[in-house]
């Protein structure tokens, strides 16, 4: 349980403050999550981590000589934005090139792909390894849909050593990539995390078992069995991972990097116990262990649980895995002295309001007076939103579908007040949803925010046929960027039938408020059909028929919008009710 917080949305702004104040030495705060502090004497390849905060030391405490040179640093399991990713990239940047590397998870994979796109258009080299270290999030032969655990690490500090040892950026690349290609994880817990503020834990586990394979992001576990003793657990993990030894290594004289990782209560006497036999075991079988951590790697928070890694090793990755690294959460050896300095800050980010015609800037009103009302469906349904998330996946959509709801509202009032017409209101909203909210769903209402914008513009009040045309640029758009379809179980399967009802509506002569209204309908009987699918994308995938019998939140909560901005485009229509 989290006891100590003051209001619970300000929980990550504060807590990067703290970390940067009392890590000082190491790192220094910046727009989206930390630098380091000091540089090495010749400019080298930048390694830039990051994830959803609430798993330290990952992500910022890897930030400092041998390891990474930024981490960018979202909100609590959510993916940090686009924005966010852009502007440590370019400031840690020192001219030879940035890695880009985090745990494959659907939110990390849109906003960081995003942020490379941008940042490579703009004329900088940037390559991206993602750790696909957990081997139940998929089967074998399916490792690239695997997602990262504990695992981080090991790529993270090979990654970080190479640039270190002066590895171009080819080089870098290369040896993450053996190093990922070499890692297996398994974890376990014995109870879910609670976030500031939550009054139940994102999934509970019924006493005397344990879930496993679960990831580090309150999702539950994809298989459940009976605690074992830390013997047990130890053999469970060992003879587990040995079944996905990586291909070319012999077991006999094989050197393994073990890493027995708490994942946030289990306490360090407790894995010591768990490890005396991990250790007996892998040595049974004739396997070399080098340079081994048990301790808090990777957490969840205050999760009740632990994870094993195997890095198998070979020459090069061993002198890299043991090289030095001084961070505030991870240090060995002694490394170079570094030359303290002040990071420039490279934000990419800032807000412009141009011309805009008045009835464009009367249809800013109206979207900004729909983003209020979102805000408040949003608050009123968020509890319902986040117990559909918990059933397959971390449980928090609905904090997080506040956090970018709230951040949207207040952006586009804000450029409503400069004089912004409709497409610069949306633009706004979608950056600040996406900033603030950061996972899968900010990324999706930042793009369906800004599709819509670009259709309608800043020059003339649009009519009907350009919001059909609108939403089915949004509905393109998100199913080009995020890769689902209909049949996923995704938001896609509310947003597809929301957009062709409400073009089919339209183009028979309905007026907007009726045909928005239909379509929402429509939108809404799709949410509830997804109760029926088994999902196959995102993070539920992982956890197949727990799925089936619940409706995919994302799509509950697009229908929820539609239905409640028919409300508030019946009452601009003057035909509906007065009160929203």
């Amino acid at each position: 349980m989290t006891r100590l917080f003051n209001e619970p949305g300000d929980f990550v702004d504060e807590m990067i403050s703290g970390f940067a104040a009392a890590a000082s030495r190491w790192v220094q705060q910046i727009p989206g999550g930390v630098v380091r502090a000091g540089r090495s004497a010749a400019p080298t390849v930048s390694l830039v981590i990051g994830g959803g905060s609430g798993h330290y030391p990952a992500f910022g405490g890897l930030v400092g000589p041998g390891l990474a040179h930024g981490a960018v640093m979202g909100n609590l399991f959510a993916s940090p934005s686009a924005h966010q990713v852009r502007t440590v990239a370019r400031t840690a940047d020192q001219g030879r090139g940035v890695l880009l590397s985090y745990g494959n998870y659907a939110g990390d994979v849109l906003h960081f792909d995003e942020a490379q796109a941008e940042l490579r258009e703009a004329g900088m080299d940037v390559r991206t390894v993602t750790v696909t270290d957990d081997i139940f999030s998929a089967p074998k032969g399916e490792e690239h849909k695997r997602r990262g655990i504990a695992g981080d690490l090991t790529v993270f500090k090979v990654a970080g050593a190479a640039c270190e040892e002066g590895y171009d950026l080819d080089g870098v690349e290369r040896v993450a990539s053996r190093a990922n290609d070499r890692t297996r994880s398994l974890g376990v817990a014995f109870g879910g995390c609670t976030l500031p503020g939550a009054d139940a834990p994102l999934f509970e586990v019924p006493e005397g078992r344990m879930a496993v394979g679960l990831g580090i992001h309150g999702e539950p576990g994809i298989d459940e069995m009976d605690i074992p003793t830390a013997a047990g657990l130890a053999e469970l993990f060992v003879s587990r991972l040995l079944e996905e030894v990586p291909d070319g290594v012999a077991l006999e004289g094989a050197r393994v990097v073990p890493l027995l990782n708490g994942l946030g209560s289990v306490k360090y006497e407790e894995l010591f116990v768990v490890y005396r036999t991990v250790h007996q075991l892998l040595g049974e079988r004739g396997i070399s262990i080098v340079d081994p951590e048990v301790g808090e790697l990777c957490t969840s928070f205050d999760m009740a649980g632990c994870s094993l890694t195997l890095l198998w090793l070979d020459d090069e990755l061993e002198r890299l895995w043991t090289a030095p690294a001084d961070t505030p959460g991870f240090r060995r050896g002694q490394v170079a002295e570094q030359q303290r300095f002040d990071a420039e800050v490279k934000d990419d980010a800032e807000e412009t309001v141009g011309r805009s015609s008045a009835e464009s800037r009367a249809c800013a009103a109206t979207v900004a007076t729909a983003l209020e009302a979102v805000a408040r469906i949003v608050d009123e349904h968020a509890d319902e939103l986040g117990r559909l998330d918990q059933v397959a996946g971390d449980g928090d959509h609905g904090i997080g579908m506040q956090r970018g709801a709230h951040a949207a509202r207040d952006a586009a009032r804000a450029a409503v007040g400069q004089g912004a017409g409709a497409e610069t209101a949306l633009r706004h909203a979608a950056n600040a949803w996406s900033d603030r909210a950061g996972g899968t769903s900010g990324a999706i209402w930042a793009t369906i925010l800004k599709a819509l914008g670009s259709v309608i513009g800043d020059e003339a009040r649009p009519g009907a046929e350009d919001l059909a045309r609108g939403v089915s640029a949004a509905s393109d758009a998100v199913m080009a960027f995020g890769k689902a379809k209909v049949g996923d179980k995704t938001m896609i399967d509310a947003i597809v039938p929301f957009s062709d009802e409400l073009s089919a509506r339209i183009g028979d002569g309905q007026g907007l408020a009726e045909a928005w209204s239909g379509a929402a309908s429509a939108a809404t009987a799709a949410a509830d059909a997804t109760a029926a699918m088994k999902a196959t994308l995102g993070r539920a995938r992982a956890h197949g028929d727990k799925s089936v019998g619940t409706p995919d939140p994302g799509a509950v909560s697009f229908a929820l919008i539609c239905t409640t901005v028919a409300d508030v485009i019946s009452s601009a229509a003057g035909t509906g009710p007065q009160d929203h």
